[in-house]
């Protein structure tokens, strides 16, 4: 194995590791407010919080789930690289999705990568909170949001960047579209809660 390889194997390892880490659930379990798992969605994402009512505590999980995308980003490309920093980034991504300690299932990624594109370029991240701010103006639907600004990121990141951010993007727009399967059906039956909606209800 080479030496290449090897690093890249730890910037790998690392990225997991940060990003499998259930900011969602320890917040609101720190927060008194139980197990984030039953509520709403079941999902341990800062929108599945919001929904408990605690800005503060979706506002901590926001950060939070950026911060932890965007250090071993940073490690990785200090200790070994940038190719290694975009292998961090994608393995952030997917130790939050689908976190080991969780039985393999966790968050649906948004604010994972926005941490991650800010940490690559920050051009590129703060486009993607730009679209996904549109969006979610316009149209009150978060998902939608979430969808629309990872399928512009990789564009922009070729724009701005190159293609190895183009296709590191790529694949983690990818993995969000994954995350959000059950979102896309509901959007296109037009049964996709708007954002606010369930605080009406109540």
């Amino acid at each position: 194995m080479s030496a290449e390889t090897i690093t890249l194997l730890y910037a790998a390892i690392v990225g997991y590791l940060c990003g499998s880490v259930p900011f969602g659930l320890l917040v609101t379990r720190a927060a008194g407010m139980g197990d984030i798992r039953s509520i709403g969605s079941g999902n341990i994402g800062a929108t599945n919080v919001l929904r408990t009512g605690n800005r503060w505590a979706a506002a901590a999980t926001l950060l939070l789930d950026a911060a932890k995308a965007a250090l071993p980003v940073l490690v990785a490309r200090y200790y070994w690289g940038e190719q290694a920093a975009m292998v961090a980034a994608i393995f952030a991504f997917i130790g939050h999705c689908f976190p080991v300690w969780l039985g393999f299932k966790g968050g649906k990624g948004v604010a994972v990568m926005i941490g991650s594109l800010l940490a690559l370029s920050w051009p590129v991240g703060l486009i993607f909170c730009a679209v996904w701010l549109i969006i979610a103006f316009a149209q009150k639907l978060s998902s939608l949001a979430a969808l629309t600004a990872a399928t512009t990121a990789p564009i922009f990141a070729f724009v701005i960047n190159n293609e190895w951010l183009a296709g590191t993007a790529a694949v983690m727009a990818l993995l969000l579209f994954f995350q959000h399967r059950t979102n896309i059906a509901r959007l296109m039956a037009g049964t996709e809660p708007k954002i606010g909606s369930e605080k009406k209800a109540s």
